[in-house]
């Protein structure tokens, strides 16, 4: 049986697929969302096709005959952890906003034809 290790994130819950990544048990992102979706990684014991699905304190992670046991540690930040969580989050929240904009503007737009 493989040797269990921990590791810290900062971030609470983090998706799956990042901690992956994250946690070296998979090459890049794009490979962590292609075992995921192909039913090759364990949460807790039970296989889970979520990509984004949120991990917690505590919950058990298995992939590439590595297991990982997820610790809260809000002191613990890395800077491959921060690009990996805090940058995408924020990329996320531009792409919202920039969305929500396109979406007055042609609103504006439709009402000025009309």
């Amino acid at each position: 049986m493989p040797e269990r290790s921990i590791i810290d994130i900062c971030v609470e819950p983090i998706e799956l697929c990042k901690l992956l990544k994250i946690a070296k048990m998979v090459g890049g992102g794009g490979e962590a969302k292609t075992m995921i979706s192909e039913g090759n990684v364990l949460v807790n014991n039970e296989v889970v096709v979520q990509k984004r699905k949120k991990i917690r304190n505590g919950d058990i992670i298995e992939c590439n005959d590595k297991i990982i046991e997820v610790a809260y540690n809000p002191s613990k930040k890395s800077a491959e952890f921060i690009n990996t969580v805090v940058l995408a989050s924020k990329k996320e929240q531009r792409k919202k906003r920039a969305k929500n904009k396109a979406r007055v503007l042609l609103s504006e737009e439709t009402k000025q034809k009309s």
